[in-house]
C-alpha cells in the first residue's frame, strides 16, 4: 500500500559520527529510509540506539557524517539560512520534552502568531489571526482566552504538548517527527495526544514518524516499524509483521521486557 504513495522523504547511507579517534562513537550507521506520504511510521530502540540522533539529522538540526537526504525525490538543500527556514515549513517536530522547547520569553500568542506568520499570514488582519489560534487551541482542547498573554512555563506539561500540537496544526506540515511526545504525561492524556495526531494525519495527509522506545504505542499506531539498535536498522517492515512474528532477537527481547498484566512478571534481565 506504501509503494502506492508519493516518496516524501528518504536517505542513503546516512551516517553520523560523533568524537575523534579512539574516543569517535558511531551514533548512525549507513542508514537508509524511505517515508511515504500519509504514512505513520515508528523508529523504535533503547536509550542510545542512535534513534533521536537520526531524526535530527533528518529535521536538519546536525549535520551528516556521510550519506544524502532526499526530500520530495530531490537531493535536500539546507546551506543558508533561508533554505532551511523553507524547509522547516514542511517537515517540524514535537520533542520530548516540552519544558526545553520553547523560548521562555515569548509569550503563548507570540509561539502560535509565528506559525501564522510562517505560512505566509503575517499581513492577516487581527481578528483573523485571533480566529486562526482560536480554532487549533480548541483542536487540543485549549481555550485560547484562557492563554492570551500567559507564558508557556505558566501551563502544565500535558497543556503544553498540546501547545506544541497546536503549532503543528496552524503549520500544517507535510512531516512531522514525534520525539517521545507523550513520554512526560499521564496516560489519559496520552491517549487524547495520540488521537488528536492521528486526527491531524487523517486531515491533512501528513507523514508522521514516532520516535520512541515504546513497542506498544508503535504497534498501536504504526503502518511501518523500524527497529533500531547500535545506530543501524535491524528489522522493519509493517507493524503487524515485526511485533507479531519478529526475526530479530534484538526485537524479541524487546517484545519480552514489555510487561503483561496476565504474566508472571521476568525481572531477571534487569
Amino acid at each position: 500500500m506504501a509503494n502506492e504513495k508519493r516518496l516524501c522523504l528518504s536517505t542513503s547511507g546516512l551516517t553520523k559520527v560523533f568524537g575523534f579517534g579512539q574516543s569517535k562513537t558511531l551514533a548512525v550507521d549507513h542508514v537508509d529510509l524511505n517515508l511515504y506520504e500519509g504514512e505513520v511510521v515508528s523508529i523504535v530502540g533503547e536509550s542510545g540506539s542512535g534513534k533521536t540522533t537520526l531524526a535530527k539529522m533528518l529535521l536538519g538540526l546536525i549535520s551528516s557524517t556521510e550519506g544524502d537526504v532526499y526530500f520530495q525525490g530531490k537531493k535536500r538543500d539546507i546551506s543558508t539560512q533561508r533554505k532551511k527556514q523553507e524547509y522547516w515549513k514542511n517537515i517540524q517536530a514535537i520533542f520530548q520534552d516540552p519544558f526545553s522547547s520553547y523560548n521562555i520569553f515569548n509569550k503563548i500568542d507570540a509561539v502560535l502568531l509565528d506559525c501564522i506568520r510562517m505560512r505566509g499570514g503575517g499581513n492577516l488582519p487581527r481578528e483573523k489571526k485571533v480566529e486562526l489560534m482560536t480554532e487549533a487551541c480548541s483542536f487540543v482542547n485549549l481555550k485560547f482566552e484562557e492563554l492570551t498573554n500567559k507564558y508557556p512555563f505558566e501551563l502544565s506539561g500535558g497543556q503544553m504538548q498540546r501547545l506544541m500540537i497546536a503549532r503543528i496544526f496552524l503549520l500544517k506540515p507535510k512531516i512531522l517527527f514525534a520525539d517521545e511526545p507523550t513520554s512526560m504525561i499521564d496516560a489519559c492524556s496520552r491517549a487524547t495526544i495520540l488521537d488528536e495526531l492521528m486526527q491531524l494525519r487523517n486531515e491533512t495527509g501528513m507523514t508522521i514518524i514516532f520516535i520512541t522506545h515504546d513497542i506498544g504505542l508503535a504497534y498501536f499506531v504504526s503502518d511501518s516499524v523500524y527497529i533500531m539498535e547500535h545506530g543501524k536498522f535491524v528489522e522493519s517492515g509493517s507493524a503487524d509483521e515485526v511485533i507479531l512474528s519478529p526475526r530479530n532477537p534484538y526485537t524479541k527481547r524487546l517484545l519480552n521486557d514489555v510487561p503483561k498484566i496476565y504474566e508472571e512478571w521476568d525481572l531477571s534481565t534487569v
